[in-house]
């Protein structure tokens, strides 16, 4: 009887470390991906719409012309 009451004992101490052990490895890996998101977000998004918005107002922009002058540079 005792022998089994230590067992159990036993058993539910190890359980509780592995679980203490596996909750703080998955707290481990959420707390490194929202470190990367929130950086990713925060920091590297911001460098990358200022780039992406001068690109776009610095590129050469096509000038259409018009279906006659197209006519005329084609004849």
């Amino acid at each position: 009887m005792l022998g089994s009451l230590l067992t159990f004992l036993l058993v539910g101490l190890v359980a509780l470390v592995v679980l203490g052990v596996g909750l703080a490895v998955v707290g481990a890996l959420f707390g490194i991906a929202i470190g990367i998101a929130s950086f990713l977000l925060f920091k590297v998004a911001p460098i990358v719409l200022v780039g992406y918005v001068v690109v776009r107002l610095l590129r050469p922009r096509r000038k259409q012309i018009s279906a006659e002058d197209r006519k005329w540079l084609e004849s």
